[in-house]
């Protein structure tokens, strides 16, 4: 009963739409009709903006980080990755946005800040270096996730181990059409200012 209470909880705060909220409230616009059409925060970037796109970024992180940390802040024995794994699946297909999110790599990063802080910090630095080398967003969440993945067997947490690589597997799933595009090199590129 009290896994589904906090599984319920982090299935809601995952399902929290940023981009489309900031995009309705302060730009007057559906980004669901802009760019991707996807809320993640590629597209909250590309549609409304830097500062938007922090935002996005912010927040959806921050929903992953919520959902690990209010089971240890009350005391649950259950592990936390796993009530955060609710999280990660309320971003991907949340209730308040028709079941149609984002694909989930700011999230799953959130619940790795909640229980592993410095793996977090690992993972920000891998993802900017082969950002900054490839310019692809899409490449650069695929390999953060494999980085992490080996990083997880160095901790040797059983849980954190079998998490990872199931969000690895689904992040790389997420991401099969922008796999299409690299190969074919129709993926969009960022520009650095």
């Amino acid at each position: 009963m009290e896994f589904l209470m906090f599984a319920l909880i982090a299935y809601l705060l995952g399902s929290i739409p940023s981009a489309l909220v900031i995009g309705k409230v302060i730009f007057k616009l559906d980004i669901r009709e802009h760019g991707s059409g996807n809320l993640g925060a590629t597209n909250a970037f590309r549609v409304l903006g830097f500062k938007a796109g922090s935002a996005v970024t912010l927040i959806d992180i921050l929903k992953g980080t919520a959902a690990t940390v209010i089971p240890v802040l009350v005391g649950t024995g259950v592990h936390p990755l796993l009530i955060g794994l609710f999280a990660v699946v309320g971003h991907t297909y949340p209730l308040f946005a028709r079941f149609k999110g984002g694909k989930a790599v700011a999230t799953s990063g959130g619940i790795i800040l909640g229980v592993y802080p410095l793996l977090f910090v690992i993972m920000i630095l891998t993802f900017l270096l082969t950002l900054y080398l490839s310019k692809y967003v899409s490449l650069s969440s695929m390999v953060t996730g494999v980085v992490t993945i080996i990083l997880s067997f160095i901790i040797q947490d059983i849980v954190l181990m079998i998490i990872i690589t199931a969000l690895t597997a689904f992040v790389f799933y997420r991401h099969k059409d922008n796999i299409k595009r690299i190969k074919n090199k129709t993926e969009p590129k960022i520009t650095w200012m």
